[in-house]
């Protein structure tokens, strides 16, 4: 069975070896190389470069919507395309081009979360269980018909890097289940979504960064973790200086919301709109992670004070 995989980031990269490891990959679709780093150089994304390291034809076109690529694509005749995490949505025409259709790995529950960010909205929104979807796709957001599901319990310590892991390989497994099955010329039917129960996970800003100290302790502790590697998390500390917000866990008590309640070698103790957020790993503006202690030792920060 012959595949075209379209994915870009890590996320992707344990679907394109499965899909490898089960059909006859005659292509890698990849968004095309973008500056990165400090330095703002050119790089290849994951999928360009396993695909790159293991010889696999890559196109990185910059539209799916001139003919020019779709006829590329049409020539390589696939009977099925993958598509994990590609960043694009795709045209009606590249949909109905594969005569087994274009097959989805996301990273929810769906219809739970459609949208670019599904494991950061997860974890932000206090969800005790997420999961992956293989689907077939159709013209819409994630509304496509579901062939299964796998299912994750969320982990109390779980950032949205370290979920996005475990999801990977979840989706991975369920995906060579599909594509076995495919191969053997007996395809799953498919059930539709109910389109009455879906949420929406839009694309992380770099404001999703901002701690608002109005929000509860419970939730300003979700969204940290959600929101990890990035946009991150961020306060002002007195003075104006930033200061990243790493690790952080829930207590009771009170106050006027960003006040520094204590500081002391357990952490930076601060009030929310309901509880008290106790900062426990930080990372000032040009130094490395640290605990909230080792800051203290080198900051002055007192009950009292804000962070804003």
């Amino acid at each position: 069975m012959r595949a075209i995989f379209m994915g870009t980031p890590e996320f992707a990269v344990p679907s394109l070896e499965a899909t490898a490891r089960v059909c006859e990959l005659v292509a890698v679709v990849a968004q095309p190389d973008r500056p990165r780093g400090r330095g703002q150089r050119a790089a290849a994304p994951p999928t360009a470069q396993w695909a790159t390291a293991h010889a696999v034809p890559l196109l990185q076109p910059p539209t799916l919507r001139e003919s020019a690529a779709l006829d590329v694509l049409r020539a390589l005749a696939p009977d099925v395309i993958v598509v994990a995490a590609y960043g694009k949505i795709l045209p009606p025409a590249l949909l109905l081009l594969p005569p087994f259709g274009c097959v989805n790995v996301h990273a929810s529950l769906l219809p739970r979360w459609r949208g670019a960010a599904p494991v950061a909205w997860a974890i932000a929104q206090g969800d005790v269980e997420t999961g992956v979807t293989i689907m077939k796709m159709d013209e819409g957001l994630d509304t496509g018909p579901i062939f299964w599901q796998e299912r994750l319990a969320i982990a109390p310590g779980d950032t949205g890097g370290a979920l996005t892991q475990k999801l990977a390989l979840l989706g991975a497994g369920a995906l060579v289940r599909l594509l076995e099955r495919l191969a053997s010329g007996e395809p799953p039917r498919p059930n539709p979504q109910d389109q009455r129960l879906a949420t929406l996970a839009p694309r992380l800003r770099r404001e999703d960064a901002r701690v608002d100290w109005a929000l509860s302790a419970r939730e300003l502790h979700d969204r940290i973790r959600a929101f990890q590697p990035w946009p991150g998390a961020r306060c002002i500390l007195p003075g104006g200086k930033p200061l990243k917000i790493l690790a952080t866990s829930v207590e009771p008590g009170e106050g006027k919301p960003g006040e520094v309640t204590a500081a002391d070698p357990g952490g930076i103790h601060v009030a929310t709109g309901e509880g008290i957020l106790r900062l426990v790993e930080v990372q000032p503006e040009g130094a490395r992670r640290m605990p909230a202690a080792a800051f203290l030792a080198g900051h002055r920060l007192a009950a009292g004070e804000r962070l804003d």
